[in-house]
Protein backbone atom coordinates (compact mmCIF):
# COMPACT_ATOMS: atom_id res chain seq x y z
CA UNK A 1 0.00 0.00 0.00
CA UNK A 2 2.83 2.45 0.81
CA UNK A 3 4.56 1.80 -2.51
CA UNK A 4 1.29 2.16 -4.43
CA UNK A 5 0.55 5.44 -2.63
CA UNK A 6 4.00 6.80 -3.50
CA UNK A 7 3.66 5.62 -7.10
CA UNK A 8 0.30 7.37 -7.42
CA UNK A 9 1.84 10.59 -6.06
CA UNK A 10 4.89 10.31 -8.31
CA UNK A 11 7.19 10.09 -5.29
CA UNK A 12 9.94 7.55 -4.71
CA UNK A 13 10.12 5.89 -1.30
CA UNK A 14 13.69 7.21 -1.20
CA UNK A 15 12.22 10.72 -0.98
CA UNK A 16 10.18 9.85 2.12
CA UNK A 17 11.83 10.97 5.35
CA UNK A 18 9.57 9.17 7.82
CA UNK A 19 7.32 6.15 8.09
CA UNK A 20 4.56 6.18 10.67
CA UNK A 21 2.82 2.80 10.67
CA UNK A 22 -0.02 1.59 12.85
CA UNK A 23 1.50 0.98 16.28
CA UNK A 24 0.37 -2.63 16.81
CA UNK A 25 3.66 -4.06 18.08
CA UNK A 26 7.38 -3.49 17.57
CA UNK A 27 7.90 -6.66 15.54
CA UNK A 28 5.34 -5.65 12.92
CA UNK A 29 6.57 -2.05 12.87
CA UNK A 30 10.19 -3.13 12.31
CA UNK A 31 9.14 -5.60 9.60
CA UNK A 32 7.14 -2.92 7.79
CA UNK A 33 10.08 -0.50 7.77
CA UNK A 34 12.46 -3.19 6.57
CA UNK A 35 10.06 -4.32 3.84
CA UNK A 36 9.86 -0.73 2.56
CA UNK A 37 13.65 -0.33 2.65
CA UNK A 38 13.57 2.34 5.33
CA UNK A 39 16.31 2.72 7.92
CA UNK A 40 15.19 1.89 11.47
CA UNK A 41 15.80 5.51 12.51
CA UNK A 42 13.26 6.65 9.86
CA UNK A 43 10.44 4.66 11.45
CA UNK A 44 8.45 6.37 14.19
CA UNK A 45 7.75 3.94 17.05
CA UNK A 46 5.63 4.98 20.04
CA UNK A 47 3.97 1.68 20.92
CA UNK A 48 6.24 1.46 24.00
CA UNK A 49 4.85 4.73 25.36
CA UNK A 50 1.19 4.44 24.37
CA UNK A 51 0.58 0.77 23.62
CA UNK A 52 -1.68 -0.19 20.73
CA UNK A 53 -4.24 2.61 20.81
CA UNK A 54 -6.05 1.31 17.72
CA UNK A 55 -7.24 4.10 15.42
CA UNK A 56 -5.43 6.75 17.47
CA UNK A 57 -1.98 5.15 17.13
CA UNK A 58 -0.90 6.92 13.94
CA UNK A 59 -2.05 10.42 14.99
CA UNK A 60 -0.39 9.94 18.40
CA UNK A 61 2.88 8.85 16.78
CA UNK A 62 2.74 11.77 14.34
CA UNK A 63 2.15 14.21 17.19
CA UNK A 64 5.05 12.77 19.22
CA UNK A 65 7.46 13.02 16.28
CA UNK A 66 6.45 16.61 15.53
CA UNK A 67 6.67 17.67 19.17
CA UNK A 68 10.12 16.14 19.68
CA UNK A 69 11.42 17.76 16.49
CA UNK A 70 12.05 14.69 14.37
CA UNK A 71 9.57 15.68 11.69
CA UNK A 72 10.50 19.00 10.11
CA UNK A 73 8.72 21.37 7.72
CA UNK A 74 8.92 20.18 4.11
CA UNK A 75 9.66 16.53 4.86
CA UNK A 76 7.59 13.78 3.29
CA UNK A 77 5.92 11.39 5.71
CA UNK A 78 4.00 8.23 4.89
CA UNK A 79 1.31 7.03 7.28
CA UNK A 80 0.31 3.38 6.93
CA UNK A 81 -2.66 1.85 8.72
CA UNK A 82 -4.22 -1.58 8.94
CA UNK A 83 -7.44 -2.81 10.47
CA UNK A 84 -9.48 -5.91 11.01
CA UNK A 85 -10.01 -8.20 8.06
CA UNK A 86 -8.71 -6.88 4.77
CA UNK A 87 -8.63 -3.21 5.71
CA UNK A 88 -5.59 -1.03 5.05
CA UNK A 89 -4.65 2.40 3.80
CA UNK A 90 -1.81 4.85 3.41
CA UNK A 91 -1.41 8.61 3.19
CA UNK A 92 1.62 10.47 1.88
CA UNK A 93 1.98 14.02 3.12
CA UNK A 94 4.47 16.83 3.00
CA UNK A 95 4.66 18.31 6.46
Amino acid sequence: MAQQTCDTAGVSLDEVSWLIPHQANVRIIEFTGKKLGMKPEQVIVTVGEHGNTSAASIPLALDAAVRDGRIQHGQKVILVGVGGGFTWGAVLLRF
